[in-house]
Parts: structure tokens; C-alpha cells; sequence
């Protein structure tokens, strides 16, 4: 069974999250996926962004929405950084991707960019909330979708697949044996988040799980051995 690496925000435990500078480190530490956060500006162009304000990841303040593209390019996102376009990264980077989105307005705009630019077999969309992956995957079909969640277990099995999702993204430290189980049954693929320790990626092994989130360089120069 194949292990995946997902590079979290690209390597945020090491470089400004959400930036180009830390999507390129991901790529070259060899990450097999990088996953980042999209949100759109007051004018609406698809930026990477976590929170729903640039006050804790830039040097400004106000909400992402209330922002245009222009006003949101001045910020320093960390060292220098800028808060990345989407289709920037998409150029800068060939590595697959996995981008979560949280907002319902966000989804209309992906959905033009990636049958545009025919992305269905590089972008994986992911977001907490199951109605949105399911209104991605009406308006993009053929999109694979990955279904965030706090905690396993049946209900959330069920939200996952009635939403049309192959993945379930899960805390590994809220994880159990039985859980992962379950979810393999059902034929979704489980992933753990926050594997920022070799304790935890040992951990992810041990489950079983398909694959792990993390935020440094060092847990995927060990990610193809068995801990």
C-alpha cells in the first residue's frame, strides 16, 4: 500500500505558511502532495490563505473578504512572502495538490479554474463541510474530494460518502485501529493530520493509514521506511 506525504500548508513547520517560498520546499523535500487553503479576496480571485483573517499570517489586519487582490498583495506574509494567487502556485509548483476550502462562495470560482485548466487529475478539493464537496463534485465531476473531520467514526463514514468523497482527513491522535477499519470497509481512504513527530508518524503507520499531514521536511526523509 502506498504511503502518502502531504506537505502541510506546504512546510509550515519550517517556512512562512501558505507561501510559495514554503510550497517549493515542500516539493523539493519530496512531498508527494501539498496541501494548502484557499480563500477569496473582495474581489474575487482565489487566494492561499488559512484564516479567515491575514492579522496572525501577515503583517496587516481584516478579513480576507473585505480585502481586494491588490490590498492583499501588499501584506508580508513572512520573510518577505506574499499571499500567493492559486493559479500562482499551480505554475510554481508540479506537485499534486489538495486545496481546502471552507466557503461556499469559493466553490463556484475553483470549479471554473479547474475545468479550465483541466485539473480534476492534479486537484484533490477538501473541506470540513460535506454539502460543499458535494456541490464541488456536481459542478466538477470527476473531482476526488477529502472529507476533514474531528473525530472518526460511523456518521462521519456516512456524511463521506453520501457527499461522493474518497478521503477522510482525521487529527492521527484521535485515531483508533477500530476506526480506521471501519473507514477502509467502506472504501474510503484515511488520512492523518498533524504527523509532526516520528512518535506520530509511527503512529500512522502502526493504524494503517493511507497516508499522513505534516508540517516538516524531517517526517518525510523517514516516511518511506516502516517505523
Amino acid at each position: 500500500m502506498t504511503f502518502l506525504t502531504i506537505g502541510h500548508r506546504g512546510v509550515m513547520g519550517v517556512e512562512p505558511e501558505n507561501t510559495l517560498r514554503s510550497y517549493l520546499r515542500a516539493e523539493r523535500s519530496g512531498m508527494d502532495v501539498i496541501a494548502l487553503d484557499l480563500r477569496l479576496s473582495k474581489d474575487g480571485t482565489l487566494v492561499a490563505l488559512h484564516d479567515p483573517e491575514v492579522g496572525r499570517t501577515t503583517d496587516g489586519s481584516g478579513a480576507v473578504a473585505d480585502l481586494t487582490l491588490a490590498e492583499l498583495r501588499e501584506l508580508d506574509a513572512g520573510q518577505g512572502e506574499r499571499v500567493p494567487v492559486f493559479e500562482e502556485v499551480l505554475d510554481a509548483v508540479r506537485s499534486p495538490l489538495q486545496v481546502s476550502v471552507r466557503d461556499r462562495a469559493a466553490v463556484g470560482v475553483l470549479a471554473e479554474l479547474l475545468l479550465r485548466r483541466d485539473l480534476t487529475g492534479r486537484v484533490e478539493v477538501a473541506s470540513p463541510d460535506a454539502a460543499l464537496l458535494a456541490e464541488t463534485a456536481r459542478l466538477v465531476p470527476g473531482v476526488r474530494t477529502a472529507l476533514r473531520a474531528d473525530s472518526p467514526g460511523g456518521e462521519v463514514i456516512a456524511r463521506a460518502l453520501d457527499a461522493g468523497a474518497a478521503t477522510l482527513s482525521v487529527d492521527v491522535r484521535r485515531l483508533t485501529l477500530e476506526a480506521v477499519e471501519e473507514a477502509h470497509a467502506a472504501g474510503l481512504r484515511i488520512v492523518g493530520e498533524e504527523v509532526d513527530t516520528l512518535d506520530l508518524l509511527r503512529l500512522a503507520r502502526a493504524l494503517g493509514l493511507d497516508g499522513a499531514v505534516t508540517g516538516f521536511p524531517e517526517v518525510r526523509s523517514t516516511g518511506r521506511f516502516t517505523a
